[in-house]
């Protein structure tokens, strides 16, 4: 759960000493006694205080551990905190071990996610033009206009036509380049534009998604060595902040097709020596030393031994074979037959040519006579 609530908090911004997992055992056992623990719960309660429009707060200047009870207290029951060991019961026995002041945390952390994600979604509904907003107030922003009012579009608009209008004199006349898409396209057009677009971006999310989560599985493999173990919050202090930069929705709008130049749909060969110089890293002259031979040549392999003889048709002539045990009492000639007995065919003897099993009971002779 300490885990949990070091993501929490690297993601709200948070950026005092608790975000150490050494530091952060420590505070928890203090509780609000813990100047660092208190300070925490504080800049906690007064972000959610800001979006919620709450009257009870947490101040560091309430005084004893007694009356920073109270307040917590009263601010939790204010927020409707789910916790009984938090709201009720002995004032002076609350907040007292580890697990109730490591509940409190994730408690406040995850309210404060939830109210920025409505506060967000509340700013959207109402403002519409916030999205074209943006983009102006970005457009301002580099060509070094004042920044203005929401309501003030249209006069951005024109502040920025003046302000290229002044500049594009001054600079070369190839410098922007031709437009990839030298046609107009009509309505019609333009919507088929943004179904192409909606359902590239669909398919574009989740490749992202799998190549974030890819990136995840192999940054929490490296963890599992002992020596990656001992730096888990090194490595989280450079890694968090990259991990959540990364965002699986695509940025991508038609308004990026109309301004696209000539140059974006340039090939150009990754092993050139332009490309190249831009990559060149002390990571590309480590050479890799003798490795494990990983196999991987079906050519050098054996068969594999039959797990069964070859199969064979079975001959006729009753339960056994030519010369094998089968037919009425012998082999295949009866007992003493043509070949299998010591006598001779003319002669007979007991078993003459077949017996029982083979052609019944012809040539059937006994002694020297022969009787069918």
């Amino acid at each position: 759960m300490e885990a949990d609530l070091l993501d929490t908090l690297e993601a709200l911004g948070y950026q005092g000493p608790l975000l150490e997992e050494a530091s952060l055992s420590p505070a928890l056992e203090g509780g609000l006694s813990s100047p660092d623990y208190l300070q925490l719960v504080c800049w906690l309660s007064s972000r959610i205080k800001l979006l919620d429009n709450l009257e009870e707060s947490v101040s560091p200047e309430g005084g004893d551990v007694e009356s920073l009870q109270l307040e917590v207290s009263g601010f939790l029951k204010e927020i409707f905190c789910p916790y009984p060991t938090l709201v009720s019961g002995d004032i002076k026995g609350r907040l007292q071990n580890k697990e109730d002041c490591l509940k409190l945390l994730l408690f406040l952390g995850s309210e404060l996610q939830a109210l920025q994600i409505v506060h967000s979604k509340k700013q959207k509904v109402s403002c519409p033009g916030d999205a074209v907003y943006m983009e102006m107030k970005t457009i301002c922003a580099a060509l070094r206009l004042p920044e203005q009012s929401v309501s003030n579009v249209a006069s951005m608009l024109k502040s920025v036509e003046e302000k290229v209008t002044e500049l594009l004199p001054q600079v070369n006349t190839n410098i922007i380049g031709s437009a990839l898409l030298s046609v107009e396209l009509n309505s019609q057009q333009l919507e088929r534009l943004k179904e192409i677009n909606e359902a590239l971006c669909k398919e574009y999310e989740c490749r992202r998604k799998m190549l974030i989560k890819r990136l995840d599985v192999t940054v929490q493999s490296f963890g599992w060595s002992d020596k990656a173990k001992a730096k888990t919050d090194e490595i989280a202090r450079v890694y968090q902040p990259v991990r959540y930069s990364l965002t699986p929705k695509s940025g991508i709008s038609v308004s990026h097709v109309l301004a696209a130049r000539e140059d974006i749909s340039r090939i150009v060969r990754t092993s050139s020596g332009s490309v190249r110089e831009k990559m060149v890293c002390p990571v590309n002259k480590i050479l890799m030393g003798r490795v494990p031979d990983r196999g991987g040549r079906p050519s050098e392999i054996e068969p594999l031994a039959p797990e069964m003889p070859p199969w064979q048709k079975r001959n006729d002539g009753g339960r056994g074979g030519w010369r094998g045990g089968g037919g009425s009492r012998g082999g295949g000639y009866g007992r003493g037959g043509y070949n299998a007995g010591g006598k001779d065919f003319n002669r007979g003897g007991k078993g003459g040519y077949q017996s029982r099993g083979g052609y019944g009971d012809s040539y059937r002779g006994k002694g020297n006579s022969r009787r069918f």
